[in-house]
């Protein structure tokens, strides 16, 4: 692929993905510059990564991969801002308020964003996939595990997550 082709593939790629790539960053960032941090992380990678994209999957599960990849060995690797992974809430409940008008809705997302936040790294990310609508399948290609281990992981993070809500 030439240099230029390239280069306006990536821009289209991450210009459709824009919202993926921002909805994992903002999952596992602890603040802005986290979060800029992961961006650009994931936009290296991607790069690095597109000529090597063979098609056996959907690009979006592709971009999934790399992405939840990223931000899942930032963590791993002790970068400055790693420890206990937070939420950037300010962004998160801004987020949620420009969602909807229905401040009983907007609460209960602040509320759901918080209590996914506690999960672990995995666990995250097959939450964020989950509520993306992606199938077992789709999410099993993104995180190397098997449908049958996304299912029993899914089903126990609902389990979790709804423990955490009723404390």
């Amino acid at each position: 692929m030439a240099d230029r082709e390239k280069e306006l593939e990536f821009e289209r790629l991450v210009a459709s993905n824009r919202g993926v790539i921002t909805k994992v960053c903002y999952m596992y960032a602890t603040d802005s510059e986290h979060f800029k941090d992961l961006w650009q992380e994931t936009l290296i990678n991607l790069w690095k990564a597109l000529e090597s994209f063979r098609g056996e999957s959907s690009v979006t599960t592709w971009i999934y991969r790399i992405t939840i990849n990223t931000c899942i060995s930032c963590f791993r690797s002790g970068s400055k801002h790693s420890g206990n992974l937070s939420l950037n809430a300010e962004s998160m409940m801004e987020l949620a308020d420009r969602a909807t008008d229905d401040e009983e809705h907007a609460a209960c997302l602040r509320e759901m964003y918080r209590l996914i936040n506690r999960l672990p790294a995995l666990d995250k990310a097959l939450v964020l996939m989950w509520l993306d609508e992606k199938s077992y399948q789709e999410i099993a290609e993104v995180t190397g595990l098997s449908r049958s281990n996304v299912a029993t992981r899914l089903n126990r993070c609902r389990q979790k997550l709804t423990r955490m809500s009723n404390e």
